[in-house]
């Protein structure tokens, strides 16, 4: 039988959402094994100056428990 817990997390990066999606999820594995899947449940563009300064998602990372 498996296992799975789900945590949430946001990340963010300066050039796009995919990039956001890939440096949460590499930051998430230094510390979580097993990770099996993520769910993008958020994105944002944060503005400044009247150009998009950074990429943001809220995703749900999900990894399966030994």
């Amino acid at each position: 039988m498996s296992v799975a817990k789900t945590s949430e997390i946001t990340a963010s990066s300066s050039k796009s959402f995919e990039d956001a999606v890939r440096k949460g999820i590499r930051k998430m594995s230094e510390t979580v094994d097993n990770i099996e899947s993520a769910w993008i449940k958020e994105q944002k563009a944060v503005v400044k100056d009247g150009d998009v300064d950074a990429y943001r998602v809220t995703m749900k990372v999900t990894f399966l428990v030994k």
